[in-house]
């Protein structure tokens, strides 16, 4: 990995956030990375239930103050950033108070799921491809790990897909079990269509569940990790028949080797 710049994007990662499948490997991924002499980024939501004292987030001014347009309202972009010392590992936050000053991360105290999950994923999409073109930093790879940064290899290939920056990018999406149940916001196929991105592009989205989410990000990645040892059915057999390289699931206890080959070999390859 000597070198290569791989841009990590993530729902959830510790220790900002509880420990669970995503978060974790969200985590060791870009540790193992940065141990092999890759240069990484990585971006999360800053949720409201951070700890930003704990965690000495800041902002970083000369990257906020962007506005981002979310189903045609202006939304402000703030950054922050934090650094886990001990593995030298800094980590950018996407930020925003409509969207993420509540102080939970996708649901609320009874389980369900906030309304506007969806202008949610879409701002946290925008507001990280805005962050690396001020950072003026072009990744070798992109990886995504959980279903509210998935909307990023869909605006990448379509919204962004003049951005030079990104031309020679790969993108990865992992997919993980099922992280939630119903649907989000049934307009959200009309939230996307805003940006210009054609319904063809996005039809899976008519039913906003997590699975037509994860087969959005799929068909607009160039490869795919299967990171959890079981992942929906539905998914499972979509995952049979797309024409890109697919990872099997590795455990996170011996990811790190067949991560680096599949990034080597098949994503760059």
């Amino acid at each position: 990995m000597t070198d290569k710049k791989v841009l990590f994007v993530a729902s959830e990662m510790i220790p900002y956030l509880p420990e669970n499948e995503v978060s974790s490997l969200a985590y060791e991924n870009p540790r193992m990375v940065n141990d092999r002499g890759g240069q990484i980024r990585i971006f999360m939501p800053r949720f409201g239930n951070i700890n930003e004292r704990r965690h000495q987030l800041h902002e970083v001014i000369r990257l906020s103050g962007l506005n981002l347009v979310i189903n045609d309202m202006d939304m402000p972009l703030i950054i922050k950033v934090a650094s886990i010392p001990k593995e030298r590992i800094q980590v950018y936050f996407i930020d925003n108070e409509e969207y993420f000053k509540r102080k939970a991360t996708f649901s609320d105290e009874d389980g369900n799921l906030f309304p506007d999950n969806d202008e949610r994923a879409i701002f946290f999409a925008k507001g990280v491809v805005e962050t690396v073109k001020k950072l003026n930093w072009s990744p070798d790879i992109i990886h995504v790990h959980g279903w509210m940064a998935s909307m990023l290899p869909l605006y990448l290939k379509k919204y962004y897909a003049d951005e030079p920056l990104f031309a020679d990018s790969k993108i990865v999406t992992s997919v993980y079990n099922k992280d939630f149940d119903g649907t989000l916001d049934k307009q959200m196929i009309e939230k996307v269509k805003f940006d210009g991105i054609s319904g063809d592009d996005v039809g899976a989205l008519e039913n906003p569940d997590y699975s037509n989410i994860l087969r959005v990000a799929i068909d607009n990645s160039d490869a795919v990790v299967v990171a959890s040892e079981k992942i929906p059915g539905d998914l499972e057999e979509y995952l049979k028949n797309v024409d890109k390289p697919v990872l099997p699931y590795v455990s996170i206890y011996e990811f790190e080797d067949a991560y680096e080959q599949f990034y080597e070999t098949k994503v760059l390859g």
